[in-house]
């Protein structure tokens, strides 16, 4: 099957064929015929099976009749809402929009936060015809009213059950308030849970459902790998897979933010090319991260959980689980950063023994066993042959204030215990002056005897202070 058998227009083909696409993956043969058709649908596919463009293309061809070329702000609408999970994913989702729709005279706009809204206010002002938006930035739009729903037709989630994992049910439900009722509706999912039928069955009028994969399965082109060793010695190992010359361009994932950036930061102390992507960072700086990696500027990201549904890479031949996730759903968006659109990819996993229950959940949600390999020298339990233990913690696990410093000043020189002191000899009076201070004795004391009594009587304190005069 070819795309022109699915009833694309010819400025849909010339885009696709501009792709370098010739054949529809599955998820798009059976999506594009059902959207075209103005069906509500509810798609699952494992991630890069290139369902994006499998609700893109039909939309832009239902939207086409809206083209025009008029500079008038009105003529320009929001005809198709798609809302988002992350920034990224967003982004990625608008950059297809771009693609396919560069023969039709729409209009197109992205919207997100951890930027300046100003600039997105000016764009709404001059028409969209089609929003892409993660939940909670569009909202702000709607707060600011510089956005209108009246004329919309079409309303796409993406990675509905990210949304559903990052909280944003209740906003989305605000969104789905101010929409008309009349509409076409698309929600596309990687893995299906009862909460998602819950969300489906509301905002759905008769859905088809598309599955064309079993759910929470992961791609058949991906070899899967554990690496057991202990949390401490895992950096380390972590270094020595990145000796093999193959690692060109890997993607590394950390549970936390804090994790991430210490990570990243110890890399390019032992002068592997890395850079880091987390929520804390601006979206200046995570799109510059990413540009480096994607370019081969960078060739270790370190990435939270925040990247894992939004980066498309095309290629990317590595991706190493640092840390597993808490929930095993999670570990099959990781690791379909590789092995898209049938290439092959390699996923490898670093356990510590307290991971191993998430590792058993994880081999229960994909129903099979992970190889488990150990790296000689790195056997959980073993020392390490670089650092002693102590010397690991106080590089990789101290105070940010001190990881700075050592930034600015380099390494702090080790500090020196004083010597101990040479025996002091005895004096001629017989003082030690190695030994704590004591009172001599005095004479009668040492004696056994009585002291005498003071010659001059010692008179009352008060005496001091003015009182006890003569009697009169």
């Amino acid at each position: 099957m070819s795309f022109q058998d699915l009833g694309l227009m010819p400025e849909l083909l010339r885009a696709v064929a501009d792709s370098g696409y010739t054949e529809p993956t599955p998820i798009q043969a059976q999506a594009i015929p059902v959207v075209l058709a103005g069906k509500d649908v509810m798609g699952g596919a494992q991630t890069g099976t290139g369902k994006t463009a499998g609700f893109t293309l039909p939309l832009l061809q239902r939207l086409a009749r809206h083209a025009n070329t008029s500079s008038s702000p009105a003529r320009h609408p929001i005809r198709a809402l798609i809302l988002c999970p992350t920034r990224e994913l967003a982004m990625q989702v608008h950059d297809n929009v771009k693609g396919y729709s560069k023969y039709l005279p729409l209009k197109s706009t992205c919207i997100y936060g951890g930027v300046d809204i100003k600039p997105q206010i000016a764009e709404m002002k001059e028409g969209r015809e089609i929003v892409v938006a993660t939940p909670g930035r569009l909202l702000d739009h709607v707060q600011q009213k510089t956005v209108t729903f009246n004329f919309v037709e079409f309303l796409v989630l993406d990675e509905a059950d990210r949304m559903l994992d990052m909280g944003f049910i209740p906003d989305i439900k605000r969104i789905l308030a101010l929409l008309p009722k009349e509409r076409q509706s698309l929600l596309f999912s990687a893995t299906f849970s009862d909460e998602i039928k819950k969300l489906a069955d509301q905002m759905l009028r008769a859905p088809q459902l598309i599955e064309v994969a079993r759910r929470n399965m992961v791609s058949e082109t991906i070899t899967h790998r554990v690496h057991p060793v202990s949390s401490d010695r895992k950096r380390y190992l972590l270094l020595k897979l990145l000796e093999d010359p193959k690692m060109t361009q890997v993607l590394v994932f950390v549970g936390t933010k804090f994790g991430t950036a210490r990570l990243a930061t110890w890399l390019e102390r032992q002068g592997v090319s890395a850079d880091a992507i987390h929520g804390d960072k601006s979206q200046q700086q995570r799109t510059e991260a990413l540009e480096g990696f994607k370019s081969g500027k960078t060739r270790v990201l370190v990435a939270t959980d925040v990247a894992a549904r939004g980066l498309d890479i095309d290629d990317l031949p590595h991706v190493i689980n640092y840390e597993l996730p808490h929930v095993a759903e999670d570990y099959i968006h990781r690791i379909g950063r590789t092995g898209r659109a049938g290439k092959h990819g390699d996923a490898t996993s670093l356990v510590a023994p307290e991971e191993k229950p998430r590792l058993v959940d994880i081999e229960k949600l994909t129903k099979f066993k992970i190889e488990q390999a150990v790296v000689p020298g790195f056997e959980p339990g073993s020392s390490g042959p670089v650092e002693t233990e102590r010397e690991g913690r106080g590089r990789g696990h101290g105070h940010a204030h001190r990881e700075r410093e050592r930034e600015r000043h380099g390494p702090k020189s080790p500090v020196r215990m004083p010597a101990p002191a040479a025996h002091v000899p005895l004096a001629a009076d017989g003082f030690d002056a190695s030994k704590p201070y004591e009172p001599k004795p005095e004479a009668g004391e040492a004696a056994g005897k009585p002291l005498p009594p003071p010659k001059r009587p010692l008179r009352p304190v008060a005496a001091l202070l003015g009182g006890l005069g003569k009697k009169a």
